[in-house]
């Protein structure tokens, strides 16, 4: 073993360095040092100072005392992130943008996978609330959610991202659902499909509600039959294969619009089940156009809703809203973001329409 410390010496317990030390190696004022190592204050300093700062501090080893601005301040500038299945490939780039937004302003995010149960949600939040997190960043909610009752009750900074309640009572970032099915819709009608079915999303959550109306108002426009419709338990890609081997059991349909690109990836596996191809046999479109969905076979044709714009917009509504005066906060504002159409390989014009089928005994 080697050392390259003398034998015999001991090391002394590590000196903490204050402030007051970073600042007098800098020859600024202690408040001057506050300032340039706080994130959320650094733009009141000037540059040249700041980086002046940085240095006398990284070469002391200084560290900033969050426990203690915390109790001065009554602030952890900790925010709880939930979302409800960090493995599905939509949330990470939305928790992307919520962490880079944040860290703008010195803010960490403290992320929990709360699962699909409502209990289970609920806990987890009152958790994070235990641990004293400045607000939350909400990725779970359904269209009447307990964490937003409790949010509001007990008036607790919170912002809704991708999904948001069916009466709005707390802010929210969300996209266009209704419109991103219209554009899903029009495309294949474009192609020349006019027997459409529609894999939906969970009736509890505002996704699969919004999205299914978009589909049947874009339907009807085209005066097209809007019976095709299953509904998928759950945004995975098995629950899609379920739903979509039932549509295609039941419906002679020559094109699928799914709610989400999961579950036309659940199509995908039910179509090779019954030997179909995709697009040969039955189009198929998705919707987020979450990461990878361009390398499947065929390359998804989905609806892109910038999942990374939508978290840096719902952390920027909830540092508005921590800076808010008493009695100003946005408690009902909703941001709507505009999705497109990303046209892959999964879509072309109809080749002839198929006859229902079943799974194979």
């Amino acid at each position: 073993m080697t050392s390259t410390e003398p034998m015999g010496m001991e090391l002394g317990p590590r000196v903490r360095v204050d402030l007051q030390a970073v600042a007098d190696a800098a020859s600024v004022h202690r408040s001057t040092a506050s300032r340039a190592l706080n994130p959320a204050t650094r733009h009141l300093v000037a540059a040249e100072a700041v980086a002046r700062i940085e240095e006398a501090a990284r070469a002391l080893g200084y560290r900033r005392d969050d426990l203690a601005a915390s109790l001065r301040t009554g602030r952890t500038n900790l925010i709880g992130v939930m979302v409800p299945d960090i493995i599905n490939p939509i949330f990470a780039p939305i928790l992307q943008g919520v962490e880079t937004a944040l860290a703008r302003q010195g803010y960490s995010a403290l992320v929990a996978n709360a699962g699909n149960d409502p209990a289970r949600q609920l806990g987890v939040a009152e958790q994070l609330i235990g641990r004293r997190v400045d607000g939350l960043i909400l990725a779970t909610s359904a269209e009447d959610d307990p964490i937003v009752a409790m949010c509001v009750q007990q008036d607790i900074p919170a912002v809704l991202v991708n999904r948001a309640e069916r009466a709005a009572r707390l802010p929210s970032v969300v996209s266009d659902d209704f419109e991103g099915m219209r554009l899903a819709v029009e495309h294949l009608f474009s192609l020349g499909h006019r027997r459409i079915g529609h894999v939906a999303g969970p009736a509890h959550l505002s996704t699969g509600v919004r999205r299914r109306a978009g589909f049947e108002a874009a339907m009807r426009t085209l005066g097209l039959e809007v019976d095709a419709i299953v509904t998928a338990g759950a945004y995975q890609r098995g629950a899609g294969a379920m739903a979509a081997a039932e549509l295609l059991d039941s419906f002679a349909v020559t094109a699928i619009a799914a709610s989400n690109d999961l579950l036309a990836l659940g199509a995908y596996r039910a179509m090779a089940g019954l030997g179909l191809s995709c697009p040969q046999d039955v189009s198929i479109v998705g919707h987020n156009d979450m990461p990878l969905v361009d390398m499947v076979a065929p390359p998804l044709t989905t609806i892109r809703i910038d999942p990374l714009a939508l978290g840096e917009k719902a952390a920027a509504l909830l540092l508005d809203w921590l800076g808010s005066p008493p009695g100003m906060e946005p408690r009902a504002v909703q941001l709507v973001t505009k999705p497109t159409l990303v046209v892959r390989g999964s879509t072309a014009p109809p080749f002839s329409p198929p006859a229902p089928r079943s799974w194979p005994g």
